[in-house]
């Protein structure tokens, strides 16, 4: 008998000691993405520096909806696991599942819109980037990458559209499977506990159009960016080696010290392998969750609870390292960051640039030749000159500790 209440135990919840890790665990990842997201936004609002940066845009833009998912969504999800119930009702169940669905969305749009910038910034002429990212159509974006997801967010699941069909199917595979309620009462009511669960569950046509539009789409468009970015960043570190071992001038004007040279190397190495940390994070927190999205439908909603539950939460924790990888991994946010949190300490100010020259170097992208300030001065900035080339937009452009 006590081996009996304590399976039943089990599984209507977790035991106490289990509660505690969770609820610390679940904590910490909700007080890294506020905090993290926070001194975000708080630094490039007060940093003028950062402000002139476009790319900073989508930044702070990516920054307030991961914080608007780490006070809105996450702490109700917590609350649910840790308590094994939901208490607030089925109406703010459709609330607070139609914001999960709108602010991570936008928060992949986000991520999509950053990889699409910095390809025009760094595989493109100037001119060309220039010409594509004007104020204008920088603001479409960002308003796009708020206004697309609420159509896959508030609008189907207010209606009910992703459930249609479910209940229908559930009546006509009932005597094959054996069951007594249909599936979505089936998942939302725990008749061993007497809980009640804020259940979402899709049907296929949605399943699959809410996957390609949060995920796929703009998942393809990453790659495909961030293997152009990559691609560059090899063919200049290679140039640069290529000359460090000729030791020859670049047309006409001084070869710069070896020391330096190999510093830019290493420079370019660093930065593409940012980028791969940067898909990898990406595609390590959000992939399992949304092919287990498409597939679920298909399999007759057979995935337990339990593997959906540490897939979420796997693309909630993205929200609290894009952080981390789009702005503490720059040297510019950083110093940010510092004089925040060092209460505006002098040491971390940046050096006044009156009566200074700012070094520069040049690089020559499709046939176009361009001068580059460096990335601690200039945070990225392009200027277009006609100086001979020397090393790679990635080193201005990069998020990367350049």
């Amino acid at each position: 008998m006590d081996e009996l209440d304590a399976n039943v135990s089990s599984k209507e919840g977790f035991g106490s000691v289990e509660k505690v890790v969770l609820l610390t665990f679940l904590s910490a990842v909700i007080l890294m993405a506020v905090l993290g997201n926070l001194l975000v936004m708080v630094a490039v609002c007060r940093d003028r520096q950062l402000r002139k940066i476009k790319t900073n845009y989508f930044i702070v833009s990516l920054a307030f909806a991961d914080l608007l998912v780490s006070v809105l969504v996450m702490p109700f999800g917590a609350i649910e696991l840790v308590q094994d119930v939901w208490i607030y009702g089925e109406m703010f169940c459709l609330v607070r599942t139609s914001l999960d669905v709108l602010l991570t969305t936008a928060s992949i749009f986000h991520l999509c819109c950053i990889s699409l910038d910095r390809y025009y910034a760094i595989c493109c002429q100037p001119l060309v980037y220039r010409n594509k990212m004007t104020p204008l159509r920088i603001a479409l974006m960002l308003g796009g990458c708020w206004v697309i997801p609420m159509f896959i967010s508030f609008l189907p699941i207010m209606q009910g559209w992703n459930n249609v069909g479910i209940i229908d199917l559930e009546r006509i595979s009932k005597p094959r499977l054996g069951q007594d309620l249909h599936v979505i009462e089936k998942r939302k009511f725990n008749k061993n506990s007497n809980s009640t669960y804020c259940i979402f569950m899709v049907n296929k046509p949605y399943a699959i159009t809410c996957s390609v539009v949060a995920f796929y789409i703009p998942f393809l468009l990453m790659v495909l960016a961030y293997y152009r970015i990559y691609v560059t960043a090899k063919e200049h570190a290679h140039q640069i080696q290529m000359l460090q071992r000729a030791g020859a001038p670049s047309e006409g004007r001084p070869q710069p010290a070896d020391q330096h040279s190999t510093h830019r190397m290493r420079t370019e190495t660093k930065a593409a392998k940012t980028l791969c940390i940067i898909m990898g994070c990406f595609c390590l927190c959000w992939a399992p969750f949304f092919v287990t999205n498409i597939v679920d439908p298909f399999v007759d909603y057979t995935v337990p609870g339990q593997v959906w539950t540490a897939f979420l939460w796997l693309g909630y924790i993205n929200s609290g390292l894009n952080p981390f990888l789009y702005a503490f991994l720059n040297k510019s946010f950083r110093r940010a960051f510092l004089i925040i949190l060092c209460c505006d300490d002098e040491r971390y100010r940046r050096p006044s640039i009156l009566g200074q020259t700012v070094p520069c170097s040049t690089t020559t992208i499709n046939g176009s030749t361009h001068v580059l300030r460096d990335a601690v001065e200039c945070g990225g900035q392009w200027e277009s000159q006609s100086y001979p080339p020397t090393t790679s937009p990635l080193v201005a452009a990069q998020p990367s500790d350049t």
